[in-house]
Parts: structure tokens; sequence; C-alpha cells
């Protein structure tokens, strides 16, 4: 067999160079590939992917949702930049794998990168809200309240607000458990369940009796729940100038320790149930009820409203004064004119009355 040709010094020169080159195209390619996987993974982890435009946003995962229903909800906030690669980067982060999904609301904040976002989201690391519940007659509203603020159901907690056995264990029954409420802003989690926040509104309730309070409440005589159903009498007499409220509360007071029937127009309101009476007549004085102040002595069995810690602190506080009457002024004002005796009382109504008739108010 005959021996392959021996190459020439000049073309192992030139297999050489040509190998080089080769070889020097191939690690230029592998670079090149190294580099656009290298700044598309440097993108896709830690690139900004949320744009809220300064807006504050929130994404809510409800108990029970999978990876892709909460990541659908970032979506439908229209804060997201780049879908595809939030997706691609929540896989790679194992937010797919069982128990990676925490329930709770969170905030999208601006510049979030997908790495951040899906940590947040991973963590648990969720954005407290302002709990605020004030305005409230009844314990239904005070349910749907609360239900919108939280992720518990209405239902759910007018059914523990009615209970005797839980009212009980924390201490009220199912008229005064509304006392329980202190209406102030709280900072709470979204997915704290209703028999958390009783809890929650429990604690809050005990700090704000400090030994003050309780003094004062003590040096009149009253129970914690009697001063909040009394405040809440204050607070519907005198919405507009909390100023008034001391004093309205002193006549009030006054009233009780004389044994003298309270005759207080907004609980007649709250025993007919009938919220736009504006002006209280004899057929509203007939309902036979233990809120009717005008039927019945002494303060009705519970609060008629969630009574503002200003006017908790006016009955706790009430000015020094012998009133036992009020009535409204007849200049609209939202002040009221007041009188020791039944009949400068009686001249200050008939002078209010004439400006409702004047105005066609019935």
């Amino acid at each position: 067999m005959p021996e392959p040709a021996k190459l020439s010094s000049i073309e192992r020169r030139d297999l050489s160079v040509r190998r080089r080159n080769r070889n020097a195209a191939v690690v230029s390619i592998l670079g090149l590939t190294l580099v656009c996987f290298s700044y598309y993974f440097y993108q896709i982890f830690f690139t900004a992917n949320i744009e809220t435009k300064g807006q504050p946003t929130y994404v809510l995962v409800h108990r029970g949702e999978n990876w892709k229903a909460v990541l659908d909800s970032v979506d439908k906030t229209n804060t997201v930049v780049d879908r595809l690669s939030m997706h691609f980067v929540a896989k790679l982060m194992k937010y797919d794998r069982p128990g990676a999904v925490k329930p709770g609301r969170y905030e999208l904040k601006d510049g979030y990168t997908n790495r951040q976002l899906i940590g947040v989201l991973r963590a648990g690391i969720q954005s407290p809200l302002r709990l605020t519940f004030a305005n409230v007659r009844l314990r239904q509203e005070l349910a749907a309240k609360l239900a919108r603020q939280i992720d518990a159901r209405p239902a759910h907690i007018d059914s523990l607000l009615s209970s005797p056995a839980y009212t009980r264990s924390l201490g009220f029954d199912t008229t005064t458990v509304l006392t329980m409420f202190i209406p102030n802003t709280y900072q709470i989690y979204w997915n704290t369940s209703a028999e958390n926040l009783m809890q929650r509104m429990k604690k809050e309730y005990e700090k704000f009796w400090t030994p003050a309070r309780d003094a004062a409440r003590e040096k009149e005589h009253l129970s914690r729940a009697q001063v909040s159903t009394l405040a809440s009498i204050v607070e519907a007499e005198q919405q507009q100038h909390a100023d008034e409220r001391p004093r309205i509360a002193a006549v009030y007071l006054n009233r009780l320790k004389k044994g003298m029937k309270l005759q207080a127009d907004p609980t007649v309101v709250y025993a007919n149930r009938d919220f736009t009476i504006k002006r209280v007549l004899n057929v509203h004085l007939q309902k036979d009820s233990p809120y009717n102040t005008y039927k019945y002595a002494g303060l009705p069995p519970g609060p008629i409203n969630l009574p503002s810690i200003a006017s908790i602190d006016a009955v706790l506080h009430p000015e020094e004064n012998d009133y036992l009457y009020f009535c409204a002024k007849e200049d609209f004002s939202g002040y009221h004119a007041f009188a020791t005796n039944e009949r400068d009382h009686i001249l200050n109504a008939r002078r209010y009355q004439a400006a409702l008739n004047r105005a066609g108010i019935k």
C-alpha cells in the first residue's frame, strides 16, 4: 500500500491556520451565545418588569389559588411589561411548587424585577392595610364593612357577633359586643381570619381602656359598656361640632343622676330602625323598644352607633353644668340651646320647631 503523501511545510502551515481560525470561530460563537444567554437571564431577572406609574397597586392572593391564577391576577393590574418572562422566572424560582403560593395582599411596587416580585410572593411578604369602621349603626353594617377589608365573609363575622357563647368568651353579650370596636385606624393583614380579627379588637379595646379612663368612668359610676352606650347617644346628637359633646354628655349624666328619662331623639330613631327620620314625631315615640328612652328610663341596652373616641372622652370628662334639657338652635348652625328648667326648654323648642316649619321640614 502506498504511503500517504507528506505535506509540505507551506501546506502544514495553511492547515494549522485554518484549524486555528475554525476553533476561533467556534469559540466566538460559543462566547457570543453565552453572552446572549447571560444578557437574557440578566434582563429577565434583574430588569424592572413592573410599572405602576406611581399608582398604589395591590394584588390579592386567595386561599387555594395556584401560581398561574396568581400571575394572572398580577397581569390584570396592567402593570406587567413582559408577561412571558414573569412566568418563566416564576418557574425557575419554583413558584409552581406545592406550598409556594401564600395567600395575602401584596403591593406591586414600581420598578420591581421579576426576581423581586416572585420573591415577595413566595416569601409571603404582605403589605398591611389600614382597617377602619367608622359610621356604623347596626351589627350587620359592621360585619359588611369589615368583610370588605379582610378575607372573611360578612355572614361569618355576623354569626360571631350574634353568638351568645362567642361574645361571652370575649367578655360581652350580643348587645354590648359592638362597644369592643373602638373607631380608629388599625394596621392589619388582609388574610386575617374573622376570629383573629375579634381577638385583635379585644386587645385594642383593653389597650384603649387605660387606668385613667377606667378611673374617670368609675367616678361617673358607669361601666365601660355604659360609657360607650352614652357616648353613642352623644355622638348622634352632635356630629358636627365635637367641642359641644362634653356639654351634651353632662346633660344626660345630670338626668341619669336625677332618675329622669333621657328622652334622646336618636334612640327613638334607632328604635324605629328608620334612619331617614329627620323630625321625631309622636308616632315615633310610641315604638315599644328598650332603645326608646322616652318610654324607658336609664340607658338603652347597648350603643346606637360606634361612638368616636372624642365622644367617649366627652362622657368620661363632661362639662360641669346644671343643664337638664337641650334642643337644636333655630339658626341650623348645628349647635344647641341648653336649659336648666322645662319652661326655658319649651321656649327653645318652640323657636326651633317654628324654624323647621318655615324650612318645610316634616
